[in-house]
């Protein structure tokens, strides 16, 4: 059984649809409020002002605050704008926070490669000290060594290819033998 219904008046339709728009008109506006309000509060309290904080204050979503760029604005604004309360010494800015960020992270950069500095000194140290308490001195120059080791490894790769050239060469001569051989037995049986 297919039951059908009757299509609706056509004013029926557009006086629901407004009702729903009225309906969302007044939901962004009790929205914009509560975003105010939050703006409000976190001035007076002096609070530090973000759109993710603004957004969670207010209950509504970052994406409500983009759609809006007149509150984005004033967050953005009141974000930048230095704090009311008078406070001693230079005032905070994004722009010295990041300053103080980039010297931070320069400085981090800096002690790394001194603790890098540090730990292959120590290493060294330790690595000397086992040679002196054993008597047998201390290591020969670890470059040197490297050296010797490039210059060995460079002969064998040497050695290798004469040894393959030489291969070739008997296999060849090997193939001459045979091919002679097989001549020479071709022409006795032929006599």
């Amino acid at each position: 059984m297919t039951s059908t219904t009757a299509p609706a008046p056509p004013g029926a339709a557009s006086t629901q649809t407004e009702a729903m728009r009225k309906g969302r008109q007044a939901d962004s506006a009790r929205r914009r409020q509560r975003v105010i309000a939050a703006l409000n509060h976190a001035l007076d309290d002096g609070a530090e002002i973000t759109v993710a904080g603004i957004a969670r204050a207010a209950a509504v979503d970052r994406a409500f605050l983009y759609r809006h760029r007149d509150l984005l604005g004033k967050i953005h604004a009141l974000e930048a704008a230095p704090p009311a309360g008078g406070t001693a010494g230079p005032p905070v800015t994004c722009a010295s926070l990041q300053a103080d960020l980039l010297a931070g992270h320069e400085r981090a950069v800096r002690l790394t490669a001194r603790v890098r500095q540090l730990e292959k000194r120590l290493s060294e140290a330790l690595g000397e000290q086992p040679w002196r308490e054993s008597g047998l001195g201390a290591p020969a120059d670890i470059d040197a060594l490297n050296q010797k080791v490039t210059h060995l490894e460079q002969q064998a790769i040497d050695l290798r290819l004469q040894l393959e050239e030489r291969d070739q060469d008997l296999a060849a001569a090997r193939a001459a033998n045979r091919e002679l051989m097989g001549q020479l037995n071709a022409t006795a049986r032929h006599r």
